[in-house]
């Protein structure tokens, strides 16, 4: 038998909300655990699924989007510039047939199937909150799934919980691979650069997907544990008597 679990109330945001409205829960529960999803998470990953697939394209179609090729423009212009300062997105990669860039875009694409699988879960299956119990929403759109306080409840939260923890560990720790790269190997593809064009141009960029992949981490995995925490253990299935 399936046990059901409430979301722990001394973790921000509460999250203690029923959903009224019956469900397909396994047992036909209709007080379950819920997850809610955070909209500092939800609009990190609104802006950057696009940029992502954005990069992606541009790693994935050389040498036909760098300068002097017929995708360049206007789709990857701003790459010309980028390409002088990261040599693994410039011509020098490209001569040595450095697969490093390649292979980090294919794990990026797969981060993003998992992040639009959990907004589209969110927006889904998301139920909005009010006065303490979760009530369906009559309308959503964009300024619900960025704004409005919700919840998804059961397997299906919990699922898409850990899909969206998941994505986010890889991001991370796929970025801090890049720096340990660069930084191991004596800053071969950057350490041409001055220090305000480090700084503006790679550091602050490429830092913001260690900053809010950390984050989304540390609440997301903070949820899990709390989660834990107070359900119930599921019963050892006895051997069968011979």
């Amino acid at each position: 038998m399936v046990s059901t679990r409430h979301h722990p109330q001394d973790f921000p945001p509460p999250s203690t909300g029923k959903v009224s409205a019956p469900s397909n829960n396994d047992d036909g529960a209709t007080n379950r655990w819920v997850h809610t999803p955070s909209t500092t998470i939800i609009i990190w990953l609104v802006i950057s699924i696009p940029l992502v697939i954005w990069d992606s394209g541009y790693i994935l179609l050389r040498p036909y989007s760098m300068p002097g090729n017929k995708l360049h423009s206007p789709i990857w212009i701003p790459y010309a510039q980028y390409g002088n300062v990261d040599y693994m997105y410039g011509w020098p990669a490209v001569d040595a047939q450095n697969g490093f860039p390649a292979a980090q875009t294919v794990l990026n694409l797969v981060e993003c199937v998992a992040y639009a699988y959990y907004l589209w879960i969110v927006y889904r299956h998301g139920v909005s909150m009010s006065g303490g119990r979760g009530q369906r929403t009559t309308k959503k759109g964009p300024m619900w799934m960025l704004t409005a306080e919700k919840v998804v409840s059961g397997r299906t939260g919990a699922t898409a919980l850990l899909v969206v923890y998941s994505a986010s560990l890889v991001t991370f720790s796929k970025t801090v691979l890049y720096w340990l790269n660069e930084a191991l190997s004596g800053f071969d593809n950057i350490g041409h650069n001055d220090v305000i064009t480090l700084i503006f141009l790679w550091i602050i960029p490429n830092g913001l997907w260690i900053v809010f992949p950390g984050y989304n981490i540390y609440a997301l995995g903070a949820e899990i544990v709390a989660s834990l925490e107070s359900a119930v253990p599921r019963p050892r299935v006895g051997r069968p008597k011979s």
